[in-house]
């Protein structure tokens, strides 16, 4: 299993990784926009089975992967040791998970070649096998370079909150939003916009990810034939940051742009995609 570390932290601040900061109470995942109502963002998560945490500590799910081959699933690298994905593994057990309703066990992480903690540029990915075999829903690729000013589905179990005060509670519960890509280089970007300004671009279901919300998907086109243009792996550090604040109005959502890994991903399953 190759070797992950903690959090980006210079200027890329990783959603599993910031300073935790729980208050009491029952909230929702996601940050949403102040003048929406949450209710409007809640999912179930059978409308999302290709979609699943990775770990489970106490009632928070931290972090986030995808089904993309009946084998398969992808989610950012910083969060195979952000939980305890990459200790349970090293000790020659495997993890186990709840994918889709049923439990699967990961028996190999694969972490891109190019992923270094102490580098913000490194390509934040990882591939997480199964022991087992499965015919449950996948996810297919974003595979043509395509995703600028499209709107993507963002799914996550991490910290809910409104966009003029920023992250607030986490009770575990997935929810959903919608962003538009503004920049799509090497990475993918997302704005949160402020509706409030005259020449605000927010969509009615604008939202950003929460804290622990690392390796959920940014999903292109309509549920039943999705497809995974990105894996969340932090938010960008402005003028205005701060992890007490995270998410709040202006916040730049940054994920792994898929289509930029195609090879890597394709590469890596048909060396490993056979029975032990």
């Amino acid at each position: 299993m190759s070797k992950a570390g903690a959090g980006l932290r210079i200027s890329l601040t990783a959603l599993a990784s910031l300073a935790l900061f729980i208050l009491a109470g029952a909230a929702e995942a996601i940050i949403i926009r102040h003048d929406v109502n949450a209710r409007r963002h809640e999912v179930r998560a059978a409308e999302f089975p290709a979609v699943f945490y990775i770990e489970q500590q106490g009632g928070d799910r931290i972090c986030a992967a995808t089904v993309i081959h009946a084998r398969w699933a992808i989610t950012a690298a910083h969060c195979v040791h952000e939980t305890s994905l990459g200790r349970i593994l090293e000790t020659g057990n495997d993890f186990g998970v709840r994918v889709g309703g049923n439990d699967r066990l990961i028996d190999t992480v694969v972490v891109h070649p190019g992923y270094d903690v102490n580098l913000t540029e490194s390509t934040d990915l990882a591939l997480l096998r199964f022991s087992d075999t499965s015919t449950a829903p996948v996810i297919s690729l974003q595979t043509e370079p395509t995703e600028l000013d499209q709107i993507v589905t963002l799914v996550g179990w991490g910290f809910f909150g409104w966009g003029t005060t920023g992250r607030e509670f986490s009770d575990g519960k997935i929810r959903m939003a919608a962003n538009r890509i503004n920049e799509a280089g090497d990475r993918l970007q997302m704005r949160f916009d402020d509706p409030r300004l005259p020449d605000s671009d927010a969509l009615p279901m604008e939202g950003t990810p929460g804290l622990w919300d690392s390796g959920g998907p940014a999903l292109l086109g309509e549920r039943g034939n999705y497809r995974l243009a990105g894996v969340a792996i932090g938010e960008l550090e402005g003028e205005r940051f701060s992890e007490d604040t995270q998410g709040r109005y202006g916040a730049i959502a940054v994920y792994e742009r898929i289509s930029r890994h195609l090879d890597w991903i394709e590469s890596v399953i048909y060396r490993l995609d056979s029975p032990d």
